[in-house]
């Protein structure tokens, strides 16, 4: 079996250390947290950083809460944990939905939500959820913070908008009053990438979609999102064919690739048949029926 190419360890005791570290190795250093994306890469010899630098001791990036009107996850928040949560489940169910569908439970236990969306791997869950749901990502260096909207935070596959030297400190969401939201993923095991996923979330006020975000992963989906469809159920009531005609407009906006786990047309017809479930889901969750 193969095995990493040598690498140098440290081990960061806060934010400020880690990032110390980073700024000391530049470009050749990388953050290790769960591990689970990153050394699997590593045995690949796909990632060889000349130094990896642990954050596990971060407790201070470990935190559910909400604040000044948002939903803020630290972003060494365990997966387990973001499932465990109450105060997650009760304004966005799409978090649990997603959560019970990410790998198995070893990975959930020590993979972290900031090494997920970091990673930028194509068929990242989370990165579906924060894009359907408008989240914000704090990022952080040694000069202070600044914040990127999790559609602009991907730039293509395994490229984030984190710059050196620079590391996601927290994950914000808006609480939307009325909100209810949903996921569904399709898989060949359990365990494994999604063939396809999409999440959803709807605020109806007065017999009408008021606000909507529509987030699809590995599917080829410009930015994890589905903005022309958005913009097309916006304002309209939640038929059955404003749904239909929601879910094709999705699809289309899919450029997925047939690899081993579908060709393009089968993910195409998932992109649209998940975007129509989470979308009925979320209606029904909304009038208190599921």
């Amino acid at each position: 079996m193969q095995t990493p190419a040598p690498v140098d360890y440290a081990r960061a005791t806060s934010i400020d250390h880690a990032l110390q570290l980073m700024e000391e190795r530049g470009t050749d250093a990388r953050l290790i947290a769960g591990g689970h994306s990153l050394i699997p890469m590593m045995r690949l010899r796909i990632a060889r950083p000349e130094c990896v630098i642990d954050i596990n001791d971060l407790a201070e990036l470990d935190y559910i809460r909400v604040e000044e009107g948002e939903l803020r996850i630290g972003a060494m928040t365990r997966h387990a944990a973001l499932l465990a949560s109450p105060v997650v489940g009760e304004h966005y169910a799409i978090f649990h939905d997603a959560e019970r569908r990410i790998a198995d439970p070893p990975v959930r236990n020590r993979g972290t939500i900031g090494g997920s969306l970091c990673q930028g791997d194509p068929a990242e869950d989370l990165a579906a959820v924060a894009s359907a749901l408008r989240a914000d990502l704090v990022l952080r260096t040694s000069q202070g913070t600044r914040t990127v909207p999790a559609r602009e935070f991907h730039l293509g596959p395994y490229e984030t908008a984190i710059d050196d030297a620079e590391m996601l400190t927290e994950i914000r969401v808006p609480i939307r009053p009325g909100v209810s939201s949903a996921y569904e993923k399709v898989k060949r095991r359990a365990g494994d990438w999604a063939v396809a996923s999409a999440g959803a979330y709807l605020v109806l006020r007065d017999g009408v979609v008021a606000d909507v975000g529509i987030g699809l992963t590995a599917v080829g989906a410009p930015h994890f999102c589905a903005e022309s469809a958005e913009v097309y159920l916006l304002g309209k009531a939640p038929t059955e064919e404003h749904l239909r005609a929601t879910s094709q407009l999705a699809a289309d906006a899919c450029t997925p690739r047939a690899d081993q786990r579908g060709p393009v047309e089968y993910k195409r017809h998932l992109a649209g048949e998940l975007t129509l479930r989470v979308l009925r889901r979320s209606i029904e969750r909304a009038e208190g029926s599921a």
